[in-house]
């Protein structure tokens, strides 16, 4: 049965450090300090309209060369399969910080693109929080159980194709957390993230 994870916005912690990698800088050149400060307002901004959600629920699994088997859905996929390789059970998740971020990136992208771009790596660094904090819950709750998990993996990495967002959509109730999929296999909101946790 699927089951939800819900948190305040203020539960998700700020990583500037992983904001600033989003933006594409790396160690030796970090953002100037009018970028710095801009950062650090977006911050505040993104935070304050966020609407974290996750609904996943857990699968028997198997595995058989390049295919992974998944509650009668075959997925072929060689880097998946080797991801999950001696797995039991997987893990399936979608994630999302709501549209509300999508709807401040738009509209201030109309006034501000420069400002736009910083709140897009925003609010990928607040997914991407929503989904570690939800990821260290499972590594727990399994560890208790004497079991262990693999890295999550998600559809558009290595050769597993987006198409497998289909099966997120067919077996998770992502309308209930304001997911959708289009015809792009792209999700609404665009902040948003679906993996699968390996269990061992």
């Amino acid at each position: 049965m699927n089951q939800f994870y819900k948190k305040e916005p203020q539960e998700i912690i700020a990583s500037k450090k992983e904001v600033i990698r989003y933006l594409g800088y790396r160690a030796l050149h970090q953002p100037d300090q009018v970028i710095d400060s801009l950062i650090d307002e977006c911050i505040i901004e993104m935070q304050k309209i966020l609407r974290p959600n996750l609904v996943w629920d857990s699968f028997e699994l198997k595995v058989e060369e390049n295919n992974s088997f998944i509650n009668g859905n075959e997925i072929t996929s060689r880097n998946l399969a080797e991801n999950l390789s001696g797995c039991r059970r997987v893990v399936m998740l979608a994630g999302t910080i709501g549209s509300e971020a999508d709807k401040l990136v738009r509209v201030t992208n109309v006034l501000n693109p420069a400002k736009a771009c910083v709140l897009q790596a925003t609010g990928a660094m607040f997914v991407e929080e929503l989904i570690d904090m939800f990821n260290r819950k499972i590594d727990e709750e399994e560890k208790a159980q004497g079991n262990k998990t693999r890295r999550r993996y998600s559809p558009g990495y290595g050769d597993l194709e987006l198409k497998t967002q289909k099966l997120f959509f067919n077996l998770l109730n992502c309308s209930k957390i304001g997911l959708t999929l289009m015809d792009t296999l792209i999700m609404a909101p665009e902040k948003s993230v679906t993996a699968f946790i390996g269990i061992e």
